[in-house]
């Protein structure tokens, strides 16, 4: 087990470190020297994009998209995840089958009509055109995993808390999501994570770079530095560098969470 752990380590790392140290390299050193370490490091090609403002509003644009987002999904998945786990009505598990049936729906299919859509309602190059998208297509794996979290919050106790003159909303807010905050960090992490790479939406839906995120902003560099292959490395480790940052932080939040349910008794 600890082999195959670190053979898996080593694929995912070694290719993050051979990118960091080929972007202190020029590039005529780089087709000379592949893999070695460098013979003079150049910081330039990380501090001139540190330097440059262009950097900085993708940056700011991809992390206010992703917050959007995950507002957005996060806040509408939990009060359905509740209905869907708390109350009995009639078409309960239809309905809740419609919204897994969204696992199964490629945002590909949709690209054309959601373009159409979003072209009428005059959200071309806004935001919302990404972030509302976003938390549509995010809704069905957030409510499962919610759902499945707050069914394993004992009826005592929303029984005891309506004794005591809570409304069901007041059970949701009061009770339920303090108990779920490993649900909901699990959830935000994902949608976070998943609004970070996304590269197809935002590229369909600004034509302008005003609103460019990383992914779109790492696939202009690369065609615009193309000649220039260290300078690339640099840029795509500085684009990582958030993601990686991020998830480090949330990576105990993301695995708690993730298990928390299946631990419950």
């Amino acid at each position: 087990m600890h082999v195959v752990l670190v053979v898996v380590g080593a694929v995912m790392v070694v290719p993050l470190i051979y990118a960091m140290v080929s972007g202190f390299k020029t590039t005529d050193e780089l087709s000379r020297n592949p893999i070695g370490l460098p013979d003079s490091w150049v910081i330039s090609n990380y501090t001139d994009i540190l330097g440059s403002g262009a950097f900085w509003q993708l940056l700011g644009s991809s992390t206010l998209i992703a917050v959007g987002t995950t507002v957005i999904v996060v806040a509408a998945s939990a009060l359905a995840a509740f209905s869907f786990a708390r109350f009995a009505f009639r078409g309960r598990e239809v309905l809740f089958t419609l919204f897994t049936m969204g696992l199964m729906f490629p945002f590909a299919v949709a690209a054309l009509p959601l373009f159409l859509l979003l072209r009428s309602m005059g959200l071309l190059d806004n935001p919302l055109g990404v972030i509302l998208p976003q938390a549509a297509f995010g809704l069905p794996m957030t409510i499962i995993i919610l759902r499945g979290f707050f069914r394993q919050i004992p009826g005592e106790l929303e029984e005891a808390a309506t004794l005591d003159g809570c409304t069901p909303f007041g059970f949701f807010w009061r009770v339920l999501l303090p108990m779920a905050r490993p649900a909901l960090g699990t959830v935000s992490v994902l949608a976070v994570v998943t609004s970070w790479n996304n590269f197809f939406l935002p590229l369909l839906v600004f034509t302008e770079s005003t609103w460019w995120t990383i992914p779109i902003g790492v696939q202009q560099f690369q065609g615009q530095y193309s000649a220039d292959t260290a300078k690339v490395f640099a840029y795509l480790v500085l684009a990582m560098v958030p993601a990686l940052a991020f998830y480090s932080v949330a990576e105990r939040q993301l695995v708690g969470g993730l298990t928390a349910g299946a631990t419950k008794g």
